[in-house]
């Protein structure tokens, strides 16, 4: 079952990759709403907006934000399954750039591929090592999340891609009318 769940992760990585070729900072930081979640530069640090509610009404993340909450949870998952230490959301940073955010969501992905194929049958079975998002479930069931996870975030990222063409299409447009 390691290896299915490893293809599986393979899969998504891919399309993780895909949307990410040629993303750039200005694409990444567009938000199509006014209210949806964002990444924002107060003084010389980066914070991410986080949901009060999970209701349509707060519009769509950003791709940045979209990016930072990949690292926020799988950073998590590895840390907490790792080191038994679970950080706060606030100790994970946008790192300030799509090409910084891509490396370090390389990095996460690297880290937990190593890990996993690390792991005997015996462990991979066992909950001792799932500390989040929940505890006491088999890593069977972590990496599944993890991978269903990753592919939500990396469909996100596209979905914000194809929200921003358009919107940049639509303008040009409205530019040749004036």
């Amino acid at each position: 079952m390691k290896q299915e769940i490893l293809e599986q992760l393979n899969i998504a990585w891919q399309l993780f990759e895909y949307h990410c070729n040629e993303l750039e900072d200005t694409e990444a930081m567009w938000c199509g709403t006014p209210n949806g979640l964002q990444i924002r530069k107060t003084e010389n640090t980066w914070t991410a907006d986080w949901p009060e509610t999970e209701a349509y009404t707060i519009g769509p993340p950003s791709i940045a934000w979209t990016m930072w909450h990949i690292l926020y949870w799988w950073g998590t998952v590895i840390t907490a399954s790792k080191e038994k230490y679970i950080p706060e959301k606030e100790e994970i940073k946008w790192p300030g750039s799509v090409a910084a955010a891509v490396c370090e969501i390389r990095d996460c992905h690297d880290v937990w591929v190593s890990f996993l194929k690390s792991l005997d049958e015996n462990e991979l079975r066992s909950g001792e090592l799932c500390r989040w998002p929940f505890e006491g479930k088999s890593m069977y069931s972590l990496a599944l999340w993890v991978n269903m996870e990753f592919m939500k975030n990396a469909a996100e990222v596209g979905a914000g891609r194809f929200l921003y063409a358009a919107a940049d299409a639509k303008a040009a447009e409205q530019l040749k009318e004036s």
